[in-house]
């Protein structure tokens, strides 16, 4: 089955983050012009589930919860984050999501230092990693979970590092990204309004890669953010490791939907030779 999942779908006024979970991804909207860095998730978004055919059948947003981020101390500059519900308790409970009970998305505001990282729960129920931080800037983080009883979640927060910051300007749009020797290829138009497959090809040397090694789960993991207002989506492939059909390699097929044009920066997380890799794309959504 073909999933569209939406990406930044808002309300006008909206003060908090909200976002929805899918099999296929999860989407997160503009954050307001003043955001705190303790912020509480708001009303979902809707989002739709297309069939292998195209025809659209209505599906049951996630529900609402009312759970909050902060920041917290952590020795030698790691990075540490709580998760608290609305009694002010950490939560301690989350379900493994594509092998792992937290995904941390990390990027610069200019788009720049993508990470993406995995922390360790606390028995204080604190998550903390290695700082994914990079050179000074303005960085915004994504939490991506899902608590145990409920719905999945993502959650930001937003942090500096010092220094003096130059700011990198977007790359030129552009169907081909370079990274360690590999070139992937993307084939597809990401489009506002309309459900789009965007298959990413990966080569070596000039030769297929064949043998993409499953990672989190999948043969590849995209990301997308938009450059006014960073809005969210992590999206998974068609198919899976082992269920006899899905190819691993050279192409990773994904089905996404913008509702606004804008340049967008889009990231591919893919696995070869035991070595993660992510290749980055600039489009522009018309």
């Amino acid at each position: 089955m073909n999933t569209a999942v939406k990406l930044g779908a808002f309300a006008v006024g909206m003060a908090g983050v909200f976002g929805v979970s899918l099999g296929a991804g999860k989407v997160l909207g503009p954050d307001p012009a003043e955001r705190p860095e303790h912020v509480q998730s708001g009303e979902p978004a809707s989002h739709e589930d297309h069939g292998a055919h195209g025809d659209e059948a209505a599906a049951e947003p996630a529900a609402a919860t009312d759970l909050a981020i902060s920041r917290q101390d952590a020795p030698g500059g790691r990075f540490a984050f709580r998760v608290t519900g609305r009694d002010g308790k950490p939560v301690t409970a989350y379900d493994v999501e594509h092998d792992k009970k937290m995904h941390l998305i990390v990027v610069r505001r200019d788009l720049s230092g993508f990470r993406h990282v995995h922390p360790e729960l606390r028995p204080d129920g604190v998550w903390e990693v290695e700082s994914p931080l990079g050179e000074p800037g303005s960085y915004r983080a994504f939490a991506d979970f899902k608590p145990t009883g409920g719905d999945a979640q993502v959650l930001t927060l937003d942090t500096d590092v010092p220094g003096t910051a130059t700011e990198r300007p977007l790359p030129a749009p552009s169907d081909t990204a370079e990274v360690d020797g590999y070139t992937v290829t993307l084939d597809g138009t990401l489009a506002a309004g309309r459900t789009s497959e965007l298959t990413l090809t990966v080569n070596k040397d000039g030769k297929p890669v064949t043998d993409l090694q499953p990672y989190l789960g999948a043969y590849g993991h995209l990301v997308a953010l938009r450059k006014d207002d960073l809005a969210y989506l992590h999206v998974h492939p068609e198919g899976a490791p082992g269920d006899g059909k899905t190819a691993s390699g050279p192409d990773i097929t994904f089905f996404a939907e913008a509702p606004t044009g804008g340049d967008h920066r889009l990231y591919l997380d893919f696995q070869h030779e035991g070595q993660v890799r992510t290749a980055e794309f600039t489009v522009h959504v018309h």
